[in-house]
């Protein structure tokens, strides 16, 4: 309609000019207006205007690796930087990464030494227990090779499988050991008894040792990236253990048969202990006779007690991973659609400067109007905020959450805020890493986005979560402009012309250039933005191929709708994402749960609620654990079964698994730890290191019988006497390997804490009442046991084969 090249519209002015002598005045108006339209994206580093780069690691590389390569080479290029420029690290996963990995090999390194007293305090030998620690050497050198060799990094998993290894990989060293000590004990010479020690023990450390590895095997058809860790944990214990094995009955025999001291007490301590040991193994073979005498009732007990416990459970809070201190926070603010930027960006640095001046806070990048999909979005932005190392800041970084999460509210009002740590999203399952995550999916839109709300309402209301969320965009109200197509064509004006015009005066067009100062900048020519658009186009003209102006009311209709920035569908269908964090001492169980009961109330037919995200991920990992857990008794039963050649043996041992899982729920319970997968990852190798303890004392009942002819009574009193030195030390080495990762409180630790407790109130558990429960049940079953070979036989077999035995 207009001649931009020679007519100006200034905007603020509201008047049409023609005049070349008013132009300088106009465009000077024009180009002010052009440095604030044109502010539509701003990123701040602790307060300075900054430009940002992400780099990420390729796949299979090395997170560490390719970090530390990264601030090598930024301290080059910082020397070619012009002044006044500078080139610094923003937001750095790695240094979590290599903070926990150093709590780690921390707790490596104490473990080793923990287990080291354990050995010296029962066996009272320097040299016996220097013998013991050179296996952890060979064991752990030798995982390394077969990690590299898989291709596995030195992650929290594959290093946690290391840790806990410590003190599973010396109880066969022990086992062997101990009995070679045993021997020596009674008088022969080192290399006799060397002999004589290592070959008795050989079928209880190959049964210990495939049992363990036995529950690991089902791991493998775990699925997604949790199946991937597991896997990676799994084969990193198993290698342990077998190079252990082979270890013990090798190197071990040999310098047990070289240099071992008698073992006699030298100091105060270990006589004291000596007296402590000698008095707890008379106690425990007169409850031992006791129990057997009376082994119904010592059944019972045990089954009622293991029943009981089981209940523990639902009182146990479950979530997927527990929070960490990782000093790592990622916010998302966004105001209401249409917020300008100015607006936005004001909002932004009062959050940053209050950021910067909490004592909690090392540094702070903000994005704004970046979007949170990638988008020039006015009216949100992304701040990441690096956090003081745990041991210099005041707070814990769940207080400092919520005290910036309700500063930021403040600042924002209305607008919604989300607070997270990024290395939540570490465990995938496609979403934000929420630890509420679900999607509400349906056929219609309006009633799906209704529906959405009242949820997200319920959940505000509900103050067991927090910064509720949705990918639900919401745009500006659109104006929908339909053509009459009868009225346009007899009136002579084109839809083309129609939609030029609208489009124009819309969306704008450059009208001219102005120069200043070297730059060029673009003037373009809008409509006024007034809060009714619809009364702005009401008036606007529009030609017809005869040159009349017609009013553009008069040839289309206006409507006004709501609009969308972005439509998800999931399996076909409308799907709205819908996320949120816990308020504190909040589960994610119990916001499930909460949820799942108001899922009723508020979705109509044909609209249904599915996890998504964390909550999807913690659900395939529980179930995938389960199954790994029934899959891997069945194989530890099939290989106990064909070890022992023997169905009721095999049932013996394994009946030491459920009362390790009381004690493990008993633990969690009274540390107040959750039920997660770590826990969880602690009950699966809790059902191979366990059964070690039952292997012990039915195979040497076995040997009892089968050479001295003894009854089951009796050579579970034997077997009771004689393992129980081994058996201790097996378990409370267990359970001083675990021992670092159960107290430790420094970067990472909180993943780790809840397994090693599992571990440690587990393993006593099961020690306590394998020593009572599995020569009762052994004694109840004897009489249902037949046997296929004659009992003189095996005897003199074992004595050609030069076994004194007992």
């Amino acid at each position: 309609v207009l001649d931009f090249q020679k007519i100006i519209i200034s905007k603020r002015a509201g008047q049409v000019v023609s005049d070349p002598s008013q132009r300088v005045r106009l465009i000077d108006v024009a180009k002010v207006e052009l440095d604030l339209a044109d502010s539509k994206q701003i990123s701040r580093f602790n307060g300075d205007i900054a430009v940002s780069m992400g780099i990420k690691k390729q796949r299979g590389s090395n997170a560490v690796g390719v970090a530390r390569a990264v601030k090598m080479r930024i301290s080059e290029i910082q020397s070619q930087l012009p002044p006044g420029f500078e080139f610094k690290i923003n937001f750095d996963s790695t240094r979590f990464i290599e903070r926990s990995i150093a709590e780690l090999n921390k707790h490596l390194i104490l473990a080793v030494l923990l287990t080291a007293l354990v050995c010296w305090i029962f066996l009272g030998s320097f040299s016996a227990t220097f013998n013991v620690l050179l296996s952890i050497p060979t064991s752990i050198l030798g995982t390394f090779i077969a990690l590299y060799f898989l291709g596995f990094t030195l992650n929290t998993f594959t290093l946690l499988g290391l840790t806990l290894a410590i003190g599973i990989i010396v109880d066969d060293a022990i086992m062997v050991l101990e009995n070679i000590f045993r021997y020596k004990e009674t008088g022969r010479n080192q290399i006799e008894s060397a002999i004589v020690g290592a070959r008795e023990i050989t079928f209880a450390a190959l049964a210990a040792t495939a049992a363990v590895i036995s529950i690991f095997l089902p791991v493998v058809f775990m699925k997604g990236i949790i199946g991937q860790f597991f896997l990676q944990f799994g084969i990193t214990i198993s290698f342990a253990v077998f190079l252990s094995l082979i270890e013990s009955l090798t190197i071990t025999p040999m310098r047990s048969a070289n240099f071992i001291d008698s073992g006699e007490r030298t100091t105060k301590l270990g006589r004291y202990f000596d007296r402590i040991f000698s008095a707890f193994k008379n106690f425990y073979i007169k409850k031992l006779k006791w129990s057997l005498e009376h082994k119904f009732i010592t059944v019972v007990g045990s089954v009622i007690f293991m029943l009981v416990s089981f209940t523990l459970v639902k009182f146990i809070p479950k979530e997927f991973t527990p929070a960490q201190e990782s000093g790592l926070l990622m916010a998302r603010l966004q105001l209401k659609t249409g917020t300008a930027f100015a607006e936005t960006n004001h909002r932004t640095e009062l959050v940053e400067n209050w950021l910067l001046k909490n004592p909690n806070v090392l540094q702070v990048f903000s994005s704004v109007g970046g979007g949170f999909s990638g988008g020039a979005d006015s009216n949100t932005a992304m701040l990441f905020i690096s956090l003081k190392s745990k041991r210099e800041r005041p707070d814990s970084q769940e207080v400092f959450s919520k005290t910036a999460r309700e500063e930021m509210k403040k600042i924002f009002g209305s607008g919604k805020i989300s607070l997270q740590d990024p290395s939540s999203r570490s465990f995938g399952g496609g979403g934000r890493g929420f630890p509420i995550e679900f999607s509400l999916n349906g056929p219609e839109w309006d009633s799906l986005s209704d529906q959405a709300e009242k949820m997200m309402q319920v959940m505000k209301d509900s103050k067991l979560m927090t910064d509720v969320d949705s990918n639900m965009l919401l745009g500006l109200p659109e104006i929908e402009i339909q053509p009459d197509r009868e009225k346009t064509a007899s009136r002579g004006v084109s839809i083309v012309t129609v939609a030029q015009t609208v489009n124009a005066l819309i969306s704008g067009v450059t009208a001219g250039q102005y120069a200043d100062r070297g730059k060029r900048y673009d003037i373009r020519v809008h409509l006024e933005k007034s809060e009714d658009q619809t009364k702005s186009l009401e008036n606007i003209s529009v030609s017809n191929v005869r040159g009349n102006f017609l009013p553009l009311s008069s040839i289309v209709h206006f409507e006004k709708k709501k609009t969308l920035q972005q439509i998800n569908r999931s399996n076909r269908q409308r799907t709205i994402s819908i996320y949120s964090n816990l308020e504190k001492g909040v589960t994610a169980e119990k916001a499930r749960a909460f949820i799942e009961e108001k899922r009723k109330d508020i979705l109509q037919p044909k609209y249904n609620l599915e996890n998504a995200g964390s909550s999807k991920s913690q659900t395939e990992a529980f179930s995938g654990l389960l199954l790994a857990l029934v899959l891997g008794l069945v194989v530890a039963y099939m290989i106990l079964a064909s070890q022992f050649n023997s169905y009721l043996d095999s049932f013996t041992i394994l009946m030491a698994l459920p009362y390790s899982i009381s004690g493990a729920f008993m633990g969690l319970l009274l540390t107040g730890q959750t039920l997660n997968i770590y826990s969880m990852i602690g009950i699966l190798l809790l059902m191979g290191i366990v059964k070690k303890n039952s292997i012990l004392l039915v195979e040497f009942a076995n040997q009892s019988k089968d050479l001295k002819n003894t009854s089951a009574f009796e050579s579970m009193i034997l077997a009771g006497e004689t393992r129980l030195r081994p058996i201790l030390m097996t378990s409370f080495a267990t359970i001083a390997g675990a021992i670092p990762s159960a107290l430790a409180r420094a970067e990472g630790s909180e993943l780790t804490r809840s397994m090693a407790i599992t571990l440690i109130f587990g393993v006593f558990a099961s020690t306590f009442l394998t020593l009572f429960v599995i020569p009762a049940i052994y004694v109840i079953l004897e009489k249902f046991k037949t046997r296929s070979k004659n009992q003189n036989e095996i005897k003199l077999a074992f004595e050609n084969a030069g076994n004194e035995g007992l």
